[in-house]
């Protein structure tokens, strides 16, 4: 017998123990090699005064086994409180969110009797990245990161992801019709990546149009790959039209670490009743096996999953009279999937797993120079309660160092000065750009220096820089709208 694979698992809350203890008796029935190690994470470690949710000590087991099952945790209400699901997710790595979409018809209600979607999801920056400032009073600040290495290794991943599987054609939403250096580089690198897979379909879409195709007609799609937060609301909105949340289970999946879980919460209200749906969890631990090269584990888990389903054996959130033949509680339907264990499925499409082989790391990249960089601006951001901006222009006009002058100021991304018009609405954050008259005039850091010693002097507030930089003679930055 193949030496057991440590894992580390972790219990969590409401539900969560129910669900857990389901999956486990199924893993086990299935013949999963596995050496389990139980730490104890979520609110009971939150309210111990932990802010993270998670003990130090639990960090060690992660570190040692490198792949985590995870059960539903509740995060306390309330400020202060860290989701453990973010803090996990960067503290190990875990670049890439897998969360596959399927349809059951005609066995559970869906929207779309063929959908089958995988959206890969990056997972460590974006917006997720949690930088935030308030800037005024009537103002707050979240920052957009997007990085090439983050974007190369997650549309690396959503290819490999592909010829791994046997998919046909990887798809990219970003919204880079608007936000042009940001998701502008993430489908850049999608591109530049694409090419390396001449054999798998490519194609790009404007998030907003490409959701609105993917809850119309799904099967258009196969592997989805976007950055973090659009990722985040389209698995959730793919696996509901699919045919509920509670049957998607998600794999976080890095270079040393992985971790498999529900994409549902952990439903506090339903917990201790015998009712909750395994499901989630199950296929989650269904994604680890795979993960860990226990491809026979999980196609008996599946399979016997699958045909549980046929047979209309169903907990009471995917019920449906005159579909439904049994309605059954969380142990009875574990017993369920374990009594089927061995059997495939005559309607739904039977899952086969093959032994995992290596990801390719892909061509490696070209050696480029650092490019020439050129202090040409700054941005000040400053309060003015009166949202006036030609009163703040008028003001400004004390503030005067030599090849530094005041180009533009905009108001939550509109040029409101000069040549503004008096029906533009302003909040009390202006931006004002200060740089010289020519586009590539170098200006050098004294020069920010006085200035903002000037600004000082007149008894302006500055509450955010931004330097302006061309980087190999192209603008590092964005116009104002209407600029």
């Amino acid at each position: 017998m193949a030496s057991k694979i440590p894992i580390t698992v972790a219990h969590g809350d409401g539900i969560g123990p129910e669900i857990m203890n389901a999956t486990l008796r199924i893993l086990e029935a299935a013949g999963a090699s596995l050496d389990l190690d139980t730490i104890e994470i979520g609110e009971k470690v939150y309210l111990r005064g932990n802010t993270a949710g998670i003990a130090p000590s639990a960090w060690d087991s992660l570190r040692r086994t490198k792949v985590f099952l995870k059960a539903p945790i509740t995060t306390p209400q309330g400020g202060g409180f860290k989701s453990l699901n973010v803090t996990t997710r960067k503290t190990l790595g875990l670049y890439a969110n897998v969360r596959p979409c399927v349809s059951y018809h005609p066995f559970v209600q869906t929207r779309h009797e063929k959908m089958d979607v995988v959206i890969v999801r990056e997972n460590e920056e974006d917006l997720y990245a949690g930088i935030e400032y308030r800037l005024t009073n009537n103002e707050v600040e979240c920052i957009k990161l997007i990085s090439r290495p983050g974007s190369e290794k997650i549309v690396r991943y959503a290819f490999e992801y592909a010829k791994q599987h046997n998919r046909k054609k990887v798809t990219c939403f970003t919204k880079d019709n608007i936000m042009k250096m940001t998701d502008g580089l993430f489908h850049k690198v999608f591109d530049e990546i694409a090419a390396e897979y001449p054999d798998i379909q490519n194609e790009h879409w404007i998030v907003d149009i490409g959701a609105a195709k993917m809850a119309d007609t799904p099967e258009a799609f196969d592997v989805i790959v976007m950055p973090n937060l659009y990722g985040d609301i389209l698995s959730d909105v793919a696996a509901q039209i699919a045919g509920s949340v509670g049957l998607a289970g998600s794999a976080n999946i890095g270079d040393r670490c992985a971790m498999f879980e529900a994409i549902h919460g952990s439903a506090p209200r339903r917990a201790n009743q015998n009712l909750a749906n395994p499901s989630g969890l199950l296929l989650g631990a269904v994604l680890m096996l795979v993960h860990i090269d226990q491809p026979e584990a999980a196609e008996r888990v599946h399979n016997g999953w699958l045909k549980t389903l046929e047979e209309g054996v169903h907990t009471y959130d995917v019920y449906t009279e005159g579909q439904s033949k049994q309605k059954v509680g969380t142990k009875e339907f574990a017993d369920a999937v374990i009594a089927r264990m061995g059997k495939t499925p005559q309607t739904l499409k039977a899952a086969k797993y093959s032994h995992r082989q290596p990801r390719q790391a892909g061509k490696a990249a070209t050696a480029q120079a650092a490019p020439r960089t050129q202090l040409v601006g700054i941005d000040l951001f400053l309060e003015w309660p009166s949202r006036d901006p030609n009163q703040l222009a008028q003001a400004l006009r004390k503030v005067n160092v030599d090849g530094l002058p005041l180009s533009i100021i905009s108001n939550r991304g509109l040029k409101v000065w000069p040549d503004g018009i008096p029906e533009t609405f302003c909040t009390d954050s202006f931006r004002c750009r200060f740089a010289g008259k020519q586009q590539d005039a170098t200006v050098t850091q004294r020069q920010v220096i006085a200035l903002l010693q000037t600004m000082a002097d007149a008894g302006f507030d500055v509450v955010k820089t931004e330097a302006l930089r061309n980087f190999d003679g192209k603008p590092g930055y964005t116009l104002s709208q209407g600029e």
